[in-house]
């Protein structure tokens, strides 16, 4: 599989989604191979950018306990994955959409790869494109989404039973993420 048939995930339902299907990955193997690591990214550069860039990046930064922070973000990384996952298959279920455990866990790895990739804007010690960075990961983990939903459910492009499920979906990922935030902030 390429990398540019990747990069058009979030954009269409290409057969890429159908490719990932059927190489028919395990549910611990996604949570190894792809959550887990990526999970470490957003605490380890929050935590560089705690601890470096401090009040100068924002007011009240520097004050924070980064470890304790970070620890707690990387557990409910891990517990939102296996959540989501669950929250999926419901989802679909609810909507008479038929998906396995296997492809809603599939659909729970894909969808927040682009806010675990923003994490990288920690790198620029300014706020404004840490904020532009998140903005584009929502889109497109929301676009990921609403394209993994429609290609592993077999959904046509004016399904509305399709989108109803993808705005439940969406609005519980950025519920999680919300919550996941808040802690970060809470501390």
């Amino acid at each position: 599989m390429m990398i540019s048939q990747l990069l058009q995930l979030p954009f269409s339902g290409n057969g890429v989604w159908l490719e990932l299907k059927r190489r028919n990955f395990s549910i611990p193997f996604l949570a190894w191979v792809v959550v887990v690591p990526m999970s470490f990214l957003p605490p380890v550069l929050l935590y560089y950018a705690g601890t470096h860039y401090g009040d100068a990046f924002l007011a009240g930064f520097a004050d924070k306990e980064w470890r304790f922070i970070t620890t707690i973000l990387f557990l409910a990384e891990l517990l939102t994955f296996f959540v989501m996952g669950w929250l999926i298959r419901a989802v679909l279920d609810g909507h008479n959409m038929e998906i396995s455990y296997q492809d809603s866990y599939l659909l729970a790895t894909i969808a927040p790869i682009p806010l675990w990739l923003s994490a990288l804007a920690l790198l620029v010690p300014i706020l404004a494109v840490s904020v532009m960075a998140v903005a584009v990961g929502m889109f497109l983990s929301c676009a990921l989404i609403y394209q993994g939903i429609r290609s592993l459910c077999h959904r046509s492009d004016n399904d509305v039973v399709a989108m109803s499920a993808t705005y439940t979906v969406m609005a519980a990922s950025l519920l999680a993420w919300g919550i996941l935030m808040a802690m970060v902030w809470a501390y």
